[in-house]
């Protein structure tokens, strides 16, 4: 028999998770995952909704051209225990929006292909968290998801009014935000909304109607972030946005402040949040850990550094006596995280005896100096702006400088690389307190006192 081209399927089973239901069954890798209660698999939704019932009928292809039909009795919603070549079986949808604060549209050429992809695929939101904007959906994919119960699904609003949506995503659409919300609603589907705030365009009246709205929505709607608009230097030929200062963001802040006691009281509810970018450019205090009410979005960035303060707090109240630590280490962050590490800073070396820990805040040289997160930082940056004649023991950066489950940054320099021009050893630290302290704890030089 002619060997296939198994990438010429979309179903094809790259792994079985070990102890699993297709490991008992025998299923391999490089079978094809033909169908399941004789339907046939669209895409990843399709396996997720056909594999929950209780009993279902699985037909198989294997390498040798066999078709096994596999009737199978187990746990409602209990998975098979099989993992694609292709995690979605389908491609990948782009978005067709030209929204005036597209971060993408403002990145330099000749980056790798990927970073050019603009996603907006509701079923990344149910499996990767991505937030989407349901404009680039017809009425069939919308009624799929009501009917798989796709859920929760992350939703980009920026605001309700219908044209003032239309005009800021590009897209007409767009405007049809509210309606297709109040249908999730109905359906019972668990939302969180994202907000980007734009100077002049959607804050102010805009986002208190916007805020007002999606409260309608409650509990469908669980919460809301407040982003600020992020602007690279590369903004030729695009829509003119201001970057939010110290005074706008403080409007912001005031707000939020003021709609979360309204909320608290009618919801119970803070119900909005705004992100950490917003309290350093004000230089304001972060709000409380209980404030955040269990970071609903802590990868948007809404809480992120009380998440983190408070598990360096947690490990650091285990340590029950000082650790003589002689050693030196450069930490490379963004400017946004400069004050707030240095903080971090001294709550180590209230544990750590004969630490040297020096805070350096990377200039982002390579996007534009407006941004001022970690997880933008590049490598080319990190050489230009870090001494490699310090007497230090290594570098510390955040792995959210790094490409997922890799060691390569935004501008395809590698770990290795790096450490091999600056002559110092790099230690990638999850964006984990537990992580952080455990890195000083672990160290070979430390010793209890």
């Amino acid at each position: 028999m002619e060997l296939r081209k198994i990438y010429d399927y979309k179903n094809v089973i790259e792994k079985i998770k070990k102890n699993s239901i297709a490991e008992e069954l025998g299923i391999q890798p490089d079978d094809i995952l033909l169908s399941i209660n004789g339907n046939k698999v669209k895409d990843i939704i399709d396996y997720k909704y056909l594999i929950s019932d209780d009993y279902v009928e699985v037909e198989i292809e294997k390498r040798n051209g066999d078709v096994w039909i596999l009737e199978v009795e187990k746990d409602f919603d209990e998975d098979l225990g099989i993992e694609f070549t292709n995690p979605l079986i389908d491609k990948a949808r782009s978005c067709r929006n030209k929204c005036i604060f597209c971060f993408i549209d403002q990145l330099p050429k000749n980056m790798r292909d990927t970073l050019y992809f603009k996603d907006d695929d509701s079923r990344l939101s149910f499996l990767q968290g991505n937030f989407i904007t349901l404009t680039n959906m017809s009425d069939d994919e919308i009624n799929r998801i009501i009917k798989y119960r796709l859920s929760p699904i992350n939703v980009s609003v920026h605001t309700t009014n219908p044209e003032l949506r239309v005009k800021m995503l590009n897209n007409k659409n767009a405007g049809r935000i509210f309606s297709i919300l109040k249908r999730f609603k109905e359906a019972g589907l668990r939302i969180n909304c994202q907000i980007v705030l734009v100077p002049d365009v959607n804050d102010g009246k805009e986002l208190e109607r916007t805020l007002t709205d999606l409260s309608s929505l409650y509990p469908s709607v669980r919460s809301v972030a407040v982003v600020p608009v992020g602007l690279t230097k590369y903004r030729e030929n695009l829509y003119e946005i201001d970057k939010f200062d110290k005074e706008s963001a403080e409007e912001v802040l005031d707000l939020i402040k003021n709609r979360q006691s309204d909320f608290k009281k009618e919801l119970g509810t803070r119900f909005v949040f705004a992100s950490d970018e917003f309290y350093a450019v004000t230089g304001h205090s972060l709000p409380a850990y209980d404030a955040y009410e269990g970071f609903p979005q802590l990868e948007n960035g809404v809480g992120l550094m009380k998440s983190f303060e408070h598990e360096v707090d947690e490990e650091l109240n285990k340590i029950n006596k000082k650790v003589t630590l002689n050693r030196r280490y450069i930490l490379a962050t963004g400017t946004l995280a400069e004050n707030f590490m240095n903080k971090i800073k001294d709550k180590i070396y209230n544990k750590f005896v004969g630490l040297c820990l020096e805070i350096v805040p990377i200039e982002n040289e390579f996007f534009g100096k407006s941004i001022t997160v970690s997880g933008l930082v590049t490598g080319q940056d990190i050489i230009k702006q870090l001494n490699a004649d310090k007497n230090i023991d290594g570098i510390i950066i955040p792995k959210s400088m790094l490409r997922q489950d890799s060691n390569v940054f935004l501008d395809d320099l590698t770990v290795e690389e790096i450490e091999k021009k600056l002559k110092f050893e790099i230690f990638p630290v999850e964006v984990s307190g537990q992580h952080f302290v455990n890195l000083f704890l672990n160290d070979r030089g430390g010793n209890n006192e």
